[in-house]
């Protein structure tokens, strides 16, 4: 919601995920949230201000600008990845393969042992010039 005292902002770069359209709601929910875990780490500058309110209770920062959330089919999420790699556009991604695993060190390790033709992707997340991300996601559809 924009406040009457400031401008609506218009950022020159995008956050989004795709997810694929076949996920379980909770499959949907935790995929999103390891997606975007990462991109505070690698892109400090994506990350806002700390959070009070008016008693003073300090809360974490988050991202300073939305993360949209797609989805599209199995195909798409191939295709998507394909672009972003050749855009050069930073990218997390999640494999069928990490829902059977438990920690971080097993999940790189089944992502390692994979080459980047054959990930079974069901989701990926994006950071990069607002446009770009817009092309490499051509296809997908915002998330119901």
């Amino acid at each position: 919601m924009k406040s009457e005292d400031s401008p609506l902002i218009r950022f020159d770069t995008k956050i989004a995920v795709l997810l694929r359209e076949d996920l379980e709601p909770w499959q949907r929910l935790n995929v999103t949230a390891f997606l975007v875990s990462g991109l505070g780490t690698a892109l400090p500058e994506v990350i806002g201000e700390p959070y009070a309110d008016a008693d003073d209770t300090a809360y974490l920062p988050m991202f300073r600008q939305p993360v949209l959330v797609f989805e599209g089919t199995k195909e798409l999420m191939a295709l998507a990845h394909q672009r972003a790699l050749s855009r050069s556009l930073l990218i997390a991604v999640f494999t069928s393969d990490l829902f059977s695993r438990g920690n971080d060190r097993d999940n790189r390790a089944a992502v390692r042992a994979t080459s980047r033709d054959e990930l079974n992707l069901v989701g990926i997340a994006i950071y990069g010039p607002r446009n770009a991300v817009d092309k490499t996601l051509k296809g997908s559809r915002m998330h119901p």
